[in-house]
């Protein structure tokens, strides 16, 4: 099984936007027995919260599930459990590198931009912040299909 963890700061907007668009890919391609999706906030702010409102909404207008997700902070352990983790922005980068020493583990670490051949952006800018959740979906959108179709070339699936 590969395994898959976006992360963000609170882990309300961008990843759980992340986990539930990588999740219906990877069950619309028949991978779901082969690649398991979860997500995780830097912060403990919001742990055991739903996704924001504007997450949901965004993700509802696209008929795209969040369900039973909830905020989780991560943790050392992840490093090990997970084969990539994927950040959405340069802090989140530093917030796993200062948590799991980024040199000692088995997970592929990188920021979902990274997966896009000149992307517009090169972090996804948070929506709690700017509002914009319509455009953090089609950054992450974007990403999480340069994603997918690395792991399936790297993985031959």
């Amino acid at each position: 099984m590969i395994r898959v963890l976006f992360v963000c700061l609170g882990n309300i907007c961008r990843s759980p936007m992340a986990e539930a668009i990588f999740r219906d890919m990877v069950c619309k391609e028949n991978l779901a027995d082969k690649i398991e999706v979860d997500s995780g906030g830097l912060g403990e702010w919001h742990i055991g919260k739903a996704p924001h409102k504007g997450t949901r909404d965004i993700l509802d207008s696209k008929n795209i599930s969040y369900e039973g997700m909830v905020a989780r902070k991560v943790n050392v352990h992840d490093f090990e459990d997970f084969d990539y983790i994927i950040a959405m922005d340069d802090q989140n980068m530093k917030g796993l590198k200062d948590l799991g020493n980024a040199n000692n583990h088995k997970a592929t670490t990188g920021k979902l931009m990274d997966f896009i051949e000149n992307p517009k952006e090169k972090n996804v800018p948070d929506p709690y912040f700017t509002g914009n959740f319509d455009y953090a979906y089609e950054l992450v959108l974007e990403g999480c299909t340069q994603l997918l179709n690395y792991i399936k070339m790297e993985h031959s699936l």
